[in-house]
């Protein structure tokens, strides 16, 4: 009786193997390793989009007149101003949270907001604000203070309202980490609309951008594992002369719904697509994976989503990788002249790939003639 049941248990067993076997085979089954995690990217505070100011520090801004702060607290900036800088200059372990509530603040030639010193600095969007600069930006000791928002230290950008920044270069600069998680912004810039040195990342918002060069930019010259660029939800359009998202070491998308026109749409070493819907229309290339940091191996792949690359007609790629193309799951639908180009090897093992209409069963190559 023993021996029957092993039999009957054996046999089960194998059976089990060879459902997981051909599940696999056939993509049902699907592991995504993130190379970055939400939950491990922003705290709660990052997320809280109301702020109680009760016991603020309440300033309404007039003309030429600065505002410093240099300790911890909420400061609820409002009023319309010409020539204001709103300096923060707190000690290394202060967070300092920002409410802009109705302010309008345009400048000549210095940042609107000018941070300095702190553990943390807090932007908090609060009904419509506007701030500008319009002239040439100047020096500040070795700084070179190129945004309306420029900061040294990490920044937060949250809240109900909206953020109107119009900018003669950069809308915002942010030497360490910049993170959007609410709120609208409307950004116009002569340059780029985001620049960090360690990486943006956006948790939700509506972001409509006008760039002057590229719209996201993240870039870190001396630490390679960083300059990356996360998005994990919201509505992002981007109209970019250059590159509308670029990230030197990793661009990682889970979610959202994105819009982008530009030279190239998405600009990485490593380009990882999880989810959302993404429409790109590009001059140059749609999504290109190129070795800008050897942190990482230049891949762009491709779990989920549905993305649409439109690509303008001469030696332009809708998908191009100097290295590996992996797709896994997603629909993507690319049409142009030359709709993927690599140099390494192409792994499709699901999802939906539409080249200029049509439905194929592999990859092509226009590097190898098959596109």
């Amino acid at each position: 009786m023993k021996k029957v049941f092993l039999i009957i248990g054996v046999i089960v067993l194998i059976s089990i193997v060879i459902v997981l076997s051909t599940l696999k085979n056939n993509n049902t089954i699907t592991t995504v390793s993130k190379i970055y995690k939400n939950s491990e990217l922003f705290t709660t505070k990052d997320l809280e989009q109301n702020v109680n100011t009760t016991n603020a520090t309440k300033y309404t801004v007039s003309d030429g007149e600065n505002i410093n702060i240099t300790s911890e607290g909420v400061y609820v900036i409002s009023g319309t101003a010409k020539n204001v800088t709103i300096y923060i200059e707190a000690g290394d372990t202060d967070k300092v949270q920002i409410v802009l509530e109705n302010t309008s603040i345009t400048n000549e030639t210095m940042p609107v907001i000018y941070i300095k010193t702190a553990d943390k600095v807090f932007i908090t969007s609060n009904g419509s604000n506007t701030l500008k600069v319009t002239g040439t930006f100047v020096k500040d000791e070795s700084n070179n203070l190129n945004a309306v928002i420029f900061s040294k230290q990490d920044i937060t950008l949250n809240g109900e309202g909206t953020l109107n920044i119009e900018s003669s270069q950069n809308g915002i600069t942010g030497k360490d980490d910049i993170k959007i998680t609410g709120g609208t912004y409307n950004i116009k810039s002569s340059a780029v609309a985001i620049r960090a040195n360690d990486s943006i990342r956006i948790a939700d918002g509506i972001l409509n951008i006008n760039a002057g060069t590229d719209g996201l930019h993240a870039e870190n010259s001396s630490d390679d594992t960083k300059g990356y660029v996360f998005i994990a939800k919201g509505n992002i359009e981007i109209d970019a002369t250059d590159d509308c998202i670029h990230g030197t070491s990793v661009v990682q998308i889970d979610d959202g719904t994105l819009f982008l026109n530009g030279a190239e749409g998405i600009e990485g070493t490593y380009v990882q697509i999880n989810g959302g819907n993404l429409s790109i229309n590009a001059t140059g290339d749609g999504i290109n994976a190129g070795s800008k940091s050897e942190s990482y191996k230049v891949t762009i792949e491709i779990t989920g989503g549905e993305i649409t690359i439109v690509m303008a007609d001469g030696d332009t790629d809708g998908i191009d990788a100097n290295g590996d193309i992996i797709i896994s799951g997603g629909t993507i639908n690319v049409t142009g002249n030359s709709t993927f180009d690599y140099d390494g090897t192409a792994t499709f093992t699901g999802g939906t790939i539409i080249v200029n209409g049509n439905k194929v069963d592999t990859i092509p190559n226009s590097a190898t003639g098959q596109n």
